[in-house]
């Protein structure tokens, strides 16, 4: 207590009280400053003129301040209920996984594929000859067995292969000689037609994988320059649907996406592309850069039967998809056949022998 006293003092009160030692009054005068109403002259009179500041400063509006106006006009309603057409956005991205289950490449090989790659960029698309584009045309498309490639591989006819690779093989690419698609007289922005490329593979038998994993033969196909150790569709400017997994791979290193299911011994099936003219692009946030110069559309069959399909210039999944270069028409693509353990195939590119079990139209 004697702290709070201390602060407040021990004077007497100034209104008087039983503990009051002096009492005080006020005084018959009024204050000073008011002068005495007595005396005129002794009041003080206000200086002339106005006060000082006013006049040195334009009169101040009393309006409220901006944020507070109500004559701004509000933002212009946007009708939510009309909806642009998506149907022609591209389809939403597939979820891609991260391994296979069935088979996966070790990663040194996969390094050594990533810098190969790197140092050999796509080559531009050239101009056919004549003899090239009437091979192509009539099916007489022969294969480039890589250094890697441990197995048999003999032409039975025109454009047909009969392979068998050793049991427990590593990965092969095998590439054909010549393109399917030439980018430059075949692009639908040429010729206002459609271009579709296909051939079929039929698996005679699955032998001896190589440790753990299963065998496996791939269809696909690929832009040039590509690293033949490696499965189609694993690496840039490739494409390939996967035997063991069912899987689709587009420049997909890892685990590949959800396609169809696992191609079976005795099973045969086609791998096709059909490039044509683009729809109309979106109209909004879409620049000519981004919008696809030729709509791709990749499609599978299974022993004569369309069994899916999907669009190549989807919606890409921002973290691991890594585009679809050298497949959108602007490059030459070749056939591609990956093997891994033991698989004996037969292939066929001779779609005037009306051998394929499906026919593109």
């Amino acid at each position: 207590m004697r702290f709070f006293k201390s602060l407040r003092g021990s004077h007497p009160r100034a209104t008087g009280g039983e503990s009051s030692q002096y009492q005080y009054a006020a005084s018959p005068e009024p204050p000073p400053s008011y002068g005495n109403p007595k005396d005129p002259q002794s009041s003080y009179a206000p200086p002339p003129g106005p006060p000082p500041g006013n006049a040195d400063h334009p009169q101040r509006s009393h309006s409220p301040p901006n944020h507070l106006q109500t004559n701004i006009e509000p933002p212009l309603y946007h009708d939510w209920t009309v909806i642009e057409d998506t149907a022609l956005l591209p389809p939403p991205p597939s979820l891609g996984h991260e391994t296979s289950p069935s088979g996966n490449a070790s990663l040194s090989d996969a390094d050594r594929a990533h810098g190969w790659c790197h140092r050999y960029p796509l080559i531009q698309p050239h101009q056919p000859t004549p003899v090239q584009s009437d091979s192509v045309k009539n099916g007489q498309i022969q294969f480039v067995k890589p250094k890697e490639y441990q197995g048999t591989l003999s032409m039975t006819g025109t454009g047909r292969w009969l392979g068998s690779t050793v049991p427990g093989g590593k990965e092969a690419c095998l590439l054909s000689s010549l393109p399917c698609y030439f980018a430059v007289p075949d692009s639908p922005l040429v010729t206002e037609h459609k271009k579709i490329i296909y051939f079929e593979v039929k698996v005679k038998l699955y032998g001896q994988g190589r440790g753990g994993d299963a065998s496996s033969l791939a269809v696909g196909y690929c832009a040039m320059p590509y690293p033949t150790w490696r499965m189609p569709g694993w690496e840039r400017g490739s494409l390939a649907v996967h035997g063991d997994d069912g899987r689709r791979y587009v420049n997909d290193s890892w685990g590949g996406k959800d396609f169809t299911r696992a191609i079976q011994e005795g099973e045969t099936v086609g791998l096709g592309m059909e490039f044509s003219i683009p729809d109309a692009p979106p109209s909004y946030g879409s620049t000519p850069a981004q919008t696809p110069t030729v709509k791709v559309e990749v499609f599978f069959t299974r022993n004569g039967t369309r069994e899916a399909s999907w669009n190549l210039h989807e919606e890409l999944d921002a973290e691991n998809d890594l585009g679809v270069d050298g497949l959108d028409g602007q490059h030459d693509l070749y056939a591609a056949i990956g093997v891994f353990g033991g698989v004996d195939y037969e292939v066929n590119f001779d779609s005037q022998s009306h051998l394929w079990l499906y026919q593109p139209t």
